[in-house]
C-alpha cells in the first residue's frame, strides 16, 4: 500500500472512515478477483480517488455490496464499493506497479539489483501490465493511450538536463492521470465532467510527481539514482511553489465539476492532498520549524542505524517476514511494526498519520495535537505567514 493520499485518522471524520475503507477494500478485492492475491500488494491509496470520483457522480445509485469478514479488517464486515469505479482504480494500480517495477529493472537499483530478482520483477511487471490492459478494456478505458504516456516517461527523462523545465518532465504523468480522471467522468455517467476531471487529473499527476521527487531526493542522491529535481536543477522553494500551484489548479477544476455527493472527493483530493504537501515541503506556519533541506545536500548515512534497527535482511528473508506481517494483518491494523528489510518502525496503513509535522494554518486544518499556538492549539490562534 503506497501513495500520497495516505489515510490519517485525525483528519478523517468518523462518519467517513467506513466509506474510505469501503473504497479501499473494494479496490483490494477487485485486484484479487482480476489479477490474483499477490496483486493486492499493488493497492495504491492514490487510485482510490478514481473510485471515489465515480461514486461521487452517482450518489446512492453507486454499486456496492456487503463483504464478509476479512483478516485485514480485523474480521469485520464491510460495505464495499463495486463496479466500474474499483475496476478503474485497479487498472491504475496495476499500471503504476508495472511501471515502477520496470523502472527498477532498467535502472538496476533497489531490491531488483540483486541476482535472480531482476528476471522475476520483469515478468511480474509484464503480468501486471497485461492484467491492467484486460481490466481497462472491460470498462472501455483507452488504456493504450495511458500506456503510451507511461512509456514516454523514460525517453523524456533521458533527454532531460539542467535547465529543462520541470513541466516537461511531469508531462507524461499528467497525461496518463488526466486520461484516467476523464474516464471516471464517463463511468460516472456525466460527460459534462470530462473536461474538469481531465484538468484535475493533470494537476494531480503533476502534484504526485513533485511530491515523489521531493520525498525520494535524499535516497536518490545517496544511491546515485535519477531524480527530476536534481536533473533539472529545480530548488525546493520552486518545487514547493509548483506543488501548491497544482493543488490550486486541481481544486479549481473540481469546483467546476458537478457531483451528487462531493464529500469523499473533498476528503481525498483536498484535505489529504494538502496534508501531503505540508508533510513533504513543510508548513508556512510561524511556529512550525521546517526541516533544513536547503541546496538539496543529502544527509550522511547514520553509521549507527544498524545498531538501532538491527542488520538489514536480504531480499528473500525480508520477503518471508513481509508475508508473515501481511497475513497477520500487522501491515494494515498494527499501530506499529518493524520494516521487514530495514527493521525500522512503521505504522499500519489504517493508522498512518503524521499530523504534527505541519499546521497547514492557511487552511485551518490542524489536528488537536498540533498545538501551534493559543490555548486550544488551533490554527485560528496562529501567527501565520502564508505565501
Amino acid at each position: 500500500m503506497f501513495g500520497i493520499l495516505a489515510p490519517c485518522p485525525s483528519r478523517t471524520p468518523a462518519d467517513l472512515k467506513p466509506r474510505w475503507m469501503g473504497h479501499f477494500c473494494g479496490l483490494c478485492l477487485e485486484l484479487r478477483d482480476d489479477a490474483g492475491h499477490l496483486a493486492r500488494l499493488t493497492t495504491n491509496y492514490d487510485t482510490l480517488a478514481l473510485s471515489v470520483l465515480v461514486e461521487a457522480q452517482q450518489g446512492d445509485g453507486a454499486d456496492g455490496r456487503d463483504a464478509g469478514p476479512c483478516a485485514l479488517r480485523g474480521m469485520r464486515r464491510q460495505r464495499i464499493a463495486t463496479g466500474d469505479g474499483p475496476r478503474l482504480a485497479a487498472t491504475a494500480s496495476l499500471l503504476l506497479a508495472s511501471a515502477k517495477l520496470r523502472d527498477h529493472v532498467e535502472d538496476g537499483d533497489g531490491i531488483v539489483a540483486r541476482p535472480g530478482v531482476a528476471g522475476l520483477a520483469g515478468r511480474t511487471a509484464g503480468r501486471y501490465r497485461s492484467k491492467a490492459l484486460a481490466i481497462g478494456e472491460s470498462i472501455r478505458l483507452p488504456v493504450e493511450e495511458v500506456m503510451a504516456a507511461v512509456d514516454r516517461q523514460k525517453a523524456v527523462e533521458d533527454a532531460c538536463g539542467p535547465g529543462t523545465p520541470l513541466a516537461a518532465v511531469t508531462a507524461p504523468t499528467e497525461q496518463a492521470t488526466a486520461e484516467l480522471f476523464a474516464h471516471a467522468a464517463v463511468l460516472g455517467g456525466s460527460e459534462d465532467n470530462i473536461g474538469p476531471f481531465r484538468a484535475a487529473g493533470a494537476s494531480f499527476g503533476r502534484l504526485a510527481h513533485l511530491l515523489d521527487a521531493a520525498e525520494d531526493f535524499d535516497d536518490d542522491a545517496e544511491q546515485g539514482a535519477w531524480n527530476p529535481l536534481a536533473a533539472t536543477g529545480t530548488g525546493m522553494d520552486e518545487a514547493r511553489s509548483l506543488a501548491r500551484g497544482a493543488l490550486a489548479d486541481m481544486r479549481a477544476a473540481l469546483e467546476a465539476a458537478s457531483f451528487v455527493d462531493a464529500t469523499m472527493v473533498r476528503l481525498l483530493l483536498d484535505r489529504y492532498a494538502r496534508h501531503a504537501v505540508s508533510k513533504t515541503f513543510g508548513s508556512t506556519c510561524a511556529t512550525y520549524r521546517r526541516p533544513d533541506r536547503g541546496d538539496y545536500r543529502h544527509r550522511p548515512r547514520d553509521d549507527h542505524d544498524h545498531r538501532r534497527f538491527g542488520r538489514r535482511r536480504g531480499f528473500w528473508g525480508g520477503l518471508c517476514v513481509a508475508s508473515a506481517l501481511f497475513c497477520s494483518c500487522q501491515m494494515c491494523c498494527a499501530n506499529e511494526y518493524h520494516d521487514p528489510w530495514s527493521g525500522q518502525p512503521r505504522q499500519g496503513c489504517c493508522h498512518q498519520c503524521d499530523c504534527c509535522d505541519a499546521c497547514e494554518c492557511c487552511n485551518c486544518d490542524c489536528c488537536s495535537c498540533c498545538n501551534c499556538g493559543g490555548e486550544d492549539g488551533g490554527c485560528c490562534n496562529c501567527d501565520c505567514s502564508c505565501d
